[in-house]
């Protein structure tokens, strides 16, 4: 891509972004054309980073081990769906994933939660993602039992007004006494651990990320 047009993007990128600065927004732009092997521009094709290779940034960076989450996490990015995660979509999902504020990141967990899309988060959702991301015990009683009761606990301590699924509201309202709620169901944001040191790489020299 030519400085000029680099340049650009990277103005727009910046203008349109909440949370970075237009060093950093050049630098996350670098690091997207050094992942996605230096394929800047093909007339007619979008370049990005497809499921696997999103997937595999999640799995390898931050630690993300949840097939299920990390795709939902693929979906958050990709807002148009068109399978790959553009340079701006890259930009500006990193923005709300390191950075963004309690309102957005609540708003971006509960899509992620929300498997089907229906504004809601019922009790089937609420069982296959907690199943899928609680460690196997081997035990003699049959798991799917401790996982419904671990439902209902869920359900008591965030279904506000009762009717046995959770709304964004339900869900707002439980995470804003307790934070921690924010990702009940699965890890689906960065640990402050893993967020650091990608900053800290990223922001220092993203032509070294691989190296990492």
């Amino acid at each position: 891509m030519n400085r000029k047009k680099l340049q650009k993007l990277t103005e727009t990128l910046t203008k349109n972004c909440k949370h970075f600065n237009k060093s950093e927004v050049k630098c996350l732009i670098d690091l997207f054309y050094t992942l996605v092997g230096g394929i800047t521009e093909r007339q007619g094709t979008v370049v990005g980073l497809d499921r696997n290779a999103f997937r595999n940034i999640l799995h390898t960076t931050f630690g993300m081990t949840d097939d299920m989450i990390m795709d939902r996490v693929f979906r958050g990015f990709d807002k148009d769906n068109d399978g790959c995660v553009t340079v701006s979509e890259w930009v500006y999902g990193l923005s709300l994933f390191l950075r963004g504020t309690l309102e957005e990141k609540m708003k971006y967990c509960f899509e992620v939660f929300d498997l089907n899309g229906d504004g809601f988060i019922s009790k089937e959702e609420m069982f296959h993602m907690l199943k899928n991301s609680l460690l196997k015990q081997p035990s003699e009683e049959d798991p799917d039992e401790g996982i419904k009761d671990l439902v209902e606990i869920t359900l008591k301590k965030m279904d506000r007004d009762h009717d046995g699924k959770l709304s964004f509201a339900d869900y707002e309202q439980a995470v804003r006494e307790e934070t921690l709620l924010l990702e009940a169901f699965g890890p689906c944001l960065p640990d402050p651990k893993s967020q650091m040191e990608f900053e800290t790489q990223v922001f220092k020299d993203p032509h070294e990320f691989n190296d990492m």
